[in-house]
């Protein structure tokens, strides 16, 4: 036994055998002394040494030393090293001889410190990757302090890393420790990558002008919380050991010991609740039946060729007929969007007028698309007919159906996990095609007459709900609900521990190389990477010197995973035992993919990575004994992103198929990821993203996400990062989603300024500013309102003056979006008192236009007993200042010139045929009737 180190006061290492250790252990502790074996497998820094010295002496025999520029305190003599002595000497110099004794004798570390410090020496850095030695420096200088006889200067001692914080960001927060300290000048110019400009703060008072928009982060309502409790956490946190003794009356001594593991405790909990409010579940909700299946009016129906006589089939349509439906049946071969188009047309009802809805039954087609296998028939014709009725120009809502796509209870529903393409596909459509998207709806494998009836009842409803599976049960909602790992999970009987060789797809792009780094941290033995470039990957090379640092054979496979053959050699290639498979492989989109005007090829190019390998890893592996199968989905399969229906639709795919490699007994896991941050990600999309409440997550933390659903063996999880308060007005803006009414955050979102004012609520706004404007001339009425919703304007854009908002220019040209709009809704409504939908910015499309609106709901009913009459004209203005701002290519594609015309075809077969069409409009519009006026809006301009 001996002394190894001495590194403080209070801290001392020691080392010999391991029975004479533990009998040491034993009578120190029970003494209540703090112990703790350091995990190495040789005793440094005792005689042991003596047995491999002759060795180490001859493999570092030709190690020569040079001079360096920064003077060198040995912590094995406690001296400084002169010159002399660098050379290489005999018995003190820095050649083999020294490295041995280095090895041998104690560490002096305690006493190379108070030398430092005797001598002037203010600033002590750790280099490491954890700082083990600033506590000991710190008790050193305090005890040199406590002796000195005179007042010494505070010493500044920082780390630069931290256990699992290894990162650029941990390593600037350790720097400005020492600079906010004075004890370092960085050189900023090196440090920020270039030369950036130093901006002078002004000396006179700020104007807070601002020229562009910046996100406002909203704070949680703040509970009522205990101050003393605060007060101790704060210094906790601070690691301020002065103010915790003085708090808790004991001397800081005490608190040496105890206080970095309280800090380190206090940090991971943190940590962890923040985590645990990433975690999200799919929840099927049973709903009640609408209480009528009479459906009216023509439905089409499009079913796959192929699919015509099924029992599937046969029953829905006997069902829809039974309860009432007007039924055009259109059988659908191929996936060509003009020849659907056309066959739409062709067979609409005997009026000419479009069906009330249609019913796809296409999914149903499970046949491989012979051009591209990733693909099935019917989706591919469901992204045909998608296209077809955008083409056709109708307003008929769509509904999607798929067969046993979804599991509402157990994995063992999901039998089709490739219809599940369908869903994603869905949740992208809802929010691109928000009027005549109708929703989704799956099937069970058996429908008999009630489920038929179930299925009649949901599409003759025209209620909120969009995602909706029959069952023998009844009717399930899709819901997301909060999944905190105390409430749900089940306990981890046995972590899972990586081990053997692990398969990660798309492994050198930015998220597979922060999922290799952490299965080498746990553990793992040998990764192999796919990728197309395989080692000729950007970054490929460094990562591989990570990962051998952490002690991870690595393999770079150049793989096109969606190339079943080449699949399979990789797999054939692969070391035994292969124990884990993480598929993280899938291009991300470019810009927009509306569905509309995307080609099949460009769809399923989309897909073809994340479906295509999905697929054979899956059909290839099956026989392996895999302990985890992972796949890498996103939220646009659960919510949507706009424009986005390819990539949603192949996520959703990875979903169903963890469920479905679960019903056969075979490891299966999918998370539907939020936002990454990180190195590598796009900073315009993030910002993006932050402005509807989207926020990235820490890649670290993220990966602890990872690790509970593998310790858990968790099925699904949606793990994201959102500010519900911005999120949900944003998503919820053109029509009512009940995917998200479980989480109780959004349910407070979407309560706050919405919904008509109850009884006993406060409208004195209202009344103010009505009585306020009572008085008034009707075109001072025009300025005042004018006035008010510039006003608005300029708060939300940011401007500093409301004369700076042009009063006939588009919302549109003047930069909104869906979070302007609803922030500017609110405004008014605490403006004026009044309720109006988030949907106010894209109804009246000016402020001149939405200025007319209020007075209109302000002063109506004192405007019609003036005048007799409904304000017919005040609502063609309002139509007219609508229309103009357009820009010329929506005028075109919404066929709005078409659609004036014939509604002055209609006004003149009201007030006479043969009328010419100038003397008609100029003389014979106030004979028609309000009925009449409005219904020709809601007919024909669909704006009403």
């Amino acid at each position: 036994m001996g002394i190894a180190a001495v590194n403080g006061p209070r801290s001392v290492v020691l080392s010999g055998t391991r029975e004479g250790l533990e009998t040491c252990v034993g009578v120190w502790s029970a003494r209540g002394v703090w112990v703790k074996w350091v995990p190495v497998d040789y005793a440094s820094h005792s005689e042991q040494v003596e047995e491999v010295r002759d060795r180490i002496l001859a493999d570092l025999a030709e190690l020569t030393p040079l001079s360096g520029g920064v003077p060198m305190l040995s912590t094995m003599t406690g001296d400084w090293v002169t010159a002399g002595e660098e050379d290489g000497e005999e018995g003190g110099g820095l050649g083999a001889g020294y490295w041995v004794e280095n090895l041998r004798r104690p560490v002096r570390f305690a006493e190379a410190t108070r030398r430092l410090a005797d001598e002037g020496f203010g600033a002590f850095v750790e280099v490491s990757a954890h700082p083990v030695l600033v506590m000991g420096v710190e008790e050193t200088v305090d005890a040199a302090r406590a002796e000195a006889s005179e007042d010494v200067p505070p010493v500044v001692v920082v780390g630069t890393l931290r256990r699992g914080e290894g990162g650029w960001d941990q390593f600037l927060r350790s720097l400005a420790g020492l600079f906010v300290r004075g004890a370092a000048d960085p050189d900023w110019q090196v440090l920020l990558g270039g030369p950036h400009p130093r901006v002078e703060l002004p000396t006179y008072a700020f104007q807070r002008r601002r020229f562009w928009i910046e996100s406002v982060k909203k704070d949680p309502v703040p509970q009522a919380a205990d101050p003393v409790d605060e007060a101790f956490w704060a210094a906790v946190e601070s690691e301020d050991m002065a103010s915790l003794a003085d708090s808790l009356q004991v001397e800081t001594d005490a608190l040496r010991g105890v206080l970095p593991a309280l800090t380190s405790w206090r940090m991971r909990r943190r940590e962890e609740s923040l985590v645990d409010g990433w975690r999200y579940r799919e929840e099927w909700k049973p709903v009640p039946a609408p209480a009528t299946t009479a459906i009216t009016g023509a439905w089409t129906v499009a079913v796959p060729a192929t699919h015509r006589d099924t029992p599937t089939v046969t029953a829905v349509l006997d069902g829809l007929r039974r309860n009432g439906a007007d039924l055009r049946v259109i059988e659908v071969s191929g996936a060509d969007p003009e020849a659907l188009a056309e066959q739409l047309r062709r067979d609409t009802a005997d009026d000419g007028q479009p069906p009330a809805g249609v019913l796809s039954l296409l999914a149903i087609d499970d046949r491989p698309h012979p051009d591209h296998p990733e693909l099935t028939e019917g989706n591919a014709a469901t992204v045909a007919l998608v296209r077809a009725l955008d083409a056709w120009g109708v307003n008929s809502r769509l509904w999607c159906a798929t067969s046993q796509a979804v599991a509402t209870v157990d994995s063992a529903e999901v039998r089709n996990p490739v219809q599940a393409t369908v869903w994603g596909m869905g949740a992208s459509l809802a929010l691109d095609h928000p009027a005549t998207w109708g929703g989704l709806l799956d099937l069970p494998s058996d429908i008999d007459a009630r489920t038929a009836d179930l299925l009649s009842a949901v599409l003759a409803s025209g209620g909120p709900e969009d995602q909706v599976a029959i069952r023998t049960a009844g009717l399930f909602a899709r819901r997301i609900v909060r999944a905190r790992l105390d409430e749900t999970a089940t306990p981890a009987a046995q972590p899972w521990q990586p081990h053997g060789t692990v398969l990660v797809t798309g492994g050198t792009g930015g998220v597979g190389a922060q999922v290799a780094l952490r299965l080498a941290r746990d553990g793992v033995e040998h990764l192999v990477l796919t990728s197309r470039s395989g080692s000729e990957a950007r970054g490929a090379a460094e990562l591989e010197a990570e990962l051998a640092v952490l002690g991870a054979k690595v393999t770079f496979a150049a793989c096109d995973i969606a190339d079943r053959e080449a699949v399979r050699e990789l797999i054939t290639s692969l070391p035994v035992p292969l124990t884990g498979v993480f598929h993280l492989a899938g291009a991300v989109p470019e810009g927009e993919q509306r569905l509309s005007t995307i080609t099949l090829e460009e769809f399923a190019r989309t897909i073809r990575a994340k479906i295509g390998g999905a697929m054979h890893l899956d059909e290839l592996l099956a026989d392996r004994d895999l302990e985890v199968f992972v796949t890498f989905s996103s939220g646009s399969a659960v919510w949507g992103n706009a424009h986005q229906a390819a990539y949603g639709g192949a996520n959703a795919f990875l979903d169903a198929l963890a469920h479905h490699r679960r019903s056969r007994g075979l490891p299966g896991t999918s998370i539907a990821w939020g936002l990454w941050g990180g190195q590598g990600a796009d900073a315009d999309t993030d910002a993006q993203l932050r402005r509807i409440g989207v926020r990235a997550m820490e890649p670290r933390l993220a990966l602890d996400v990872l690790r509970q659903v593998l310790d858990h063996g968790t099925g699904h999880l949606v793990a994201t990062d959102i500010d519900w308060q911005r999120f949900a007005p944003v998503f919820t803006i053109s029509r009512e989603r009940p995917l998200l009414d479980s989480i109780p955050e959004v349910r407070a979102a979407l309560s706050e300024g919405t919904g008509a004012a109850e009884p006993d609520e406060d409208t004195s706004g209202q009344e103010t500013i009505a009585v306020r404007l009572a008085g008034l001339s009707p075109a001072e009425r025009d300025h005042a309102l004018l006035d008010v919703v510039r006003t608005q304007v300029a708060a939300v854009l940011r401007y500093q003056d409301a004369a700076d908002v042009e009063p006939d220019h588009s919302f549109k040209d003047l930069g909104f979006d869906s979070v302007t709009a609803v922030e500017l809704r609110n405004r008014l409504n605490g403006a004026t008192g009044m309720r109006l939908p988030a949907t106010a910015v894209f109804d009246y499309a000016t402020p001149l236009a939405l200025a007319a609106h209020l007075k209109t709901e302000l002063f109506e009913d004192e405007e019609a007993a003036a005048t007799g009459t409904v304000p017919l004209l005040a609502e063609l203005d309002r139509l007219e200042a609508s229309v103009t701002s357009l820009p010329p290519t929506d005028i075109e594609q919404m066929r709005l010139a078409s659609r004036l015309q014939g509604l002055v075809a209609k006004l003149n077969e009201i007030v006479g045929a043969g009328v010419p069409e100038a003397e008609t409009l100029a003389d014979k519009l106030e004979a028609a009737t309000a009925d009449d006026i409005f219904d020709l809006i809601d007919k024909d301009l669909g704006l009403g």
